[in-house]
């Protein structure tokens, strides 16, 4: 019989769900909320120094939101005993799971693993590595739907007395331990990407892969031995699975799938041929390789081709010297002469530029990587001459090699500048090379492209460049550069950059060089992007909400994306007089040349929502600081949990403009959602004084007549920037501000948060005091209040 513990805190154990080395897992009840949760209690006797990491790992994970995970609620010490709070999850683990039917089907196996590298993608872009997936972490629910439990706060084995390991603390349970775990290597997303493989492996085989009665047998295994999964993976598995698994279980992370996302995307191509990727080896070599013959039809690709690798090669060889770079550059008279013009232009002259008349003096003065980023620039370039539609080529080279130069600017690391540049560029040579040989499918792809249109079932679901070009071509642009990229012989560290990250910009700075080299060239490439596709008169102002976007990720400030965009308009400039490009007047290019400043009607800058609680002076009637957080955070907490259930969205968003309310104190708070038939944000409902007579009187229009101003409201929400109005009584405020609200709302100070998906304005939540410049906010407040906006429109993709 089953001795029931005390309570812990709050927590009353009902009965026992397991039992590990280090801790207990109960069956608990919760009276504050009157609900189920499972309690994991540490064992007495762990010293301070692992409990006290415990604890921190533990609350880095309860910030993360997943339904692959399973969401921790708290984690405390109450009376000396440290304990872990999250959702009870009924159903059994993976573990009992293979128990009882042993090996899987190879489509339910490889099913379940892309949930968890659902969870696991989710958790890498949070910061977070697991660091012990193992099968009974793996907790599968009514649905079937995997859930990974346990993030970040595996156990640590002790390795005094294996012989030949070093005398550091391995972190991983021995069969699922990845060799540079085995090592005591910092922790990375591709220790989590072996563990998978190894899981993945015992499904499909329904045997273990690096079992042995003496854990120390196993953790030297993974070090020194490759782990080679069983010949018989089932009848329905292939040898294109087999390859994917392979991969993962490489002992070399190097040769291992990079990252939780493109393992996912590879078994997804094995399980999908037909609508995800042709068949025929890794994610569609098949279509690949017929692209690849399409492309060398023309004369001057495999000229290119091999320019190229002959430079690249060169560039990251330590046998290489400077005098072979010099002869392969002298090869083609035609380069050696743009060459020249473009180190002698001026941003080379603090290297020396200007009198420079010789190779190898540039290569000496520049250096390989400033060399091999200019030379394989012109060698790209160069294809485009004589061709009908040179000016749509040279219009994307130019953006490409703008997204370069400004991440070459915001790179933080000096010595990785060249790198950053190179990596932002290439991340685009799948589109650049589509544009080149295959014009026909570009324009195709380009008609198919649009953002997500209206809510519901108006929605009309956005269309993707990737989605589109692997629609019209049978492979996505990413996976077309990828392909030719290792075609010209490019390093696994170039390639595994020239992927740019998904989702939602990371709020802390990344700390990890590749992933924030990732990261660095989508957010160039978007800046780009931006100006090339805007009027000059919105460019200023859209470039500033990405960087209000993409700041705390790379860790500059929001203001450095303003000047580092114009120094590398400058640079720009230079290098197109150089190497003779020639735009005509209308051409969009010139966007990219032209000056980044303010427009004079913007006057909506310097407005962008900031902290404005200034020395710690909480202004009269205002809620006390820690109390406004205190609320905020307890209402994100409460909204997080109802949305790991089947929720209502109406409850949802009721939910946070509540949060809003009383965290914050507003007179008002009012949330508006776009009608797709107006093209315009109406006001549905709110909290507040009066709001049952403001709300119908918010419409915002989201398209303007030509010739006319946008209102501030439009303004505001088509720029997608949050704005802090502190005093609407300013006369260039007042003049923008519509009708409906100055005879209205009447409010004097008020902030704006816009919604968008996929970079498509759907929502706005608006909140409003009666006193100007009474909207204040430190910076802890002002982060849990776009939290709060954030699971908004998470909600709302959820719901969709």
């Amino acid at each position: 019989m089953t001795v029931m513990p005390p309570a812990v805190g709050r927590f009353k154990p009902l009965r026992s769900l397991g039992k590990g080395a280090q801790a207990v897992v109960w069956l608990a009840h919760d009276p504050r909320l009157d609900r189920e949760v499972a309690l994991k209690v540490l064992t007495q006797g762990t010293d301070r120094a692992s409990v006290d990491a415990w604890l921190h790992e533990a609350r880095a994970v309860s910030r993360l939101t997943h339904p692959n995970i399973v969401p921790v609620f708290e984690a405390d010490i109450e009376a000396g005993q440290a304990y872990m709070v999250f959702e009870y999850v009924p159903g059994g683990t993976l573990t009992e799971r293979l128990r009882q039917r042993g090996r899987l089907p190879a489509r339910d196996a490889v099913t379940l693993m892309l949930g968890i590298l659902d969870g696991l993608h989710a958790a890498h872009q949070a910061g977070v590595v697991h660091r012990d997936l193992k099968p009974s972490n793996i907790l599968i629910d009514g649905q079937g739907r995997p859930k990974v439990m346990d993030f970040g706060i595996a156990g640590r084995v002790s390795t005094v007395g294996l012989p030949g390991a070093r005398p550091d603390r391995i972190v991983g349970t021995p069969g699922y331990i990845s060799p540079e775990a085995a090592r005591s290597e910092p922790a990375a997303p591709v220790m989590d990407v072996f563990a998978a493989a190894v899981m993945l492996s015992e499904m499909l085989s329904g045997q273990r892969l690096n079992y042995d009665a003496d854990p120390w047998r196993a953790v030297r295994r993974a070090m020194e031995q490759t782990l080679d999964p069983p010949a018989d993976l089932g009848p329905d598995s292939d040898d294109a699975l087999r390859a994917v698994l392979m991969r993962g279980l490489s002992r070399e992370t190097a040769q291992r799938w990079p990252d939780a996302k493109s393992f996912h995307d590879a078994l997804a191509a094995w399980l999908h041929p037909a609508s995800e990727a042709p068949a025929g080896g890794e994610g569609g070599n098949a279509t690949l390789d017929f692209l690849l013959r399409r492309m060398r039809h023309r004369s001057d690709f495999p000229a290119m081709a091999d320019s190229v690798a002959r430079i690249q090669r060169m560039t990251q060889s330590e046998n290489e010297s400077l005098t072979t770079l010099s002869n392969e550059i002298l090869k083609d008279v035609a380069l050696t002469n743009k060459l020249l013009r473009l180190v002698n232009t001026v941003q080379f002259s603090h290297a020396g530029g200007g009198h420079i008349s010789t190779v190898s003096r540039a290569v000496a003065l520049i250096g390989f990587g400033g060399i091999r980023n200019l030379a394989l620039s012109l060698v790209l370039l160069e294809r485009m001459e004589n061709k009908g539609h040179a000016q749509r080529l040279k219009e994307e080279f130019l953006r490409s090699l703008m997204a370069g130069s400004l991440a070459r600017e915001l790179c933080l690391v000096p010595r990785e500048n060249e790198e950053s540049f190179l990596t932002t560029m290439f991340q685009g040579l799948g589109r650049l090379l589509a544009e080149f040989y295959l014009p026909e499918e570009a324009q195709q792809v380009r008609r198919l492209v649009r953002p997500e249109r209206g809510m519901g079932d108006q929605a009309a679901p956005p269309v993707s460049e990737g989605g589109a070009s692997a629609q019209v071509l049978g492979l996505s642009y990413e996976d077309l550069g990828l392909g030719v990229a290792r075609q010209w012989g490019f390093p696994d560290s170039l390639q595994r950059s020239m992927r740019r990250p998904e989702g939602d910009a990371p709020t802390r700075l990344v700390e990890h060089s590749s992933d924030r080299m990732r990261w660095l060239g989508r957010a160039s490439n978007d800046v780009a992007e931006v100006i090339l596709n805007s009027d000059p008169a919105e460019a200023h102002a859209k470039v500033r909400a990405m960087a209000q976007r993409y700041a705390r990720g790379l860790g500059v400030e929001a203001k450095a994306f303003e000047a580092a965009a114009d120094q590398a308009r400058q640079r720009l400039s230079q290098l197109a007089l150089a190497m003779d490009i020639q735009l005509p007047k209308g051409s969009p290019a010139q966007r990219l040349l032209a000056p980044l400043t303010p427009s004079p009607e913007d006057t909506l800058s310097p407005h962008q929502l900031q902290a404005t609680l200034v020395d710690g002076q909480t202004p009269a009637g205002a809620i006390p600081p820690e109390q406004a957080a205190a609320t905020l955070a307890a209402g994100i907490q409460d909204i997080t949990n109802a949305m790991v259930e089947s929720f209502k969205l109406n409850e949802i968003l009721r939910m946070i403009l509540e949060t809003m309310y009383r965290g914050l104190g507003f007179r008002r708070v009012i949330f508006c959602l776009r009608d797709p038939k107006t093209e315009t944000l109406t006001g549905r409902f709110g909290l507040g004084e009066g709001v049952e007579a403001v709300v119908p009187l918010f419409r915002v229009p989201l398209r303007v007549m030509p010739g006319l101003q946008a209102d501030l409201f439009t303004a505001v929400c088509t720029k997608g920037v949050d704005t802090l109005i502190a005093d609407a009584s300013q006369p260039r405020i007042a003049e923008r501000l519509p009708p409906w609200f100055l005879n209205g709302a009447k409010a004097h100070s008020f902030l704006i948060l816009p919604m968008a998906l996929r970079g498509a304005p759907f929502a706005m939540i608006y909140a409003d005091k009666t006193q100007p410049g009474s909207v204040v906010l430190d910076e802890k407040q002002l982060s849990l209040l776009r939290t709060l906006r954030n699971q908004a429109v998470m909600a709302f993709k959820q719901a969709s």
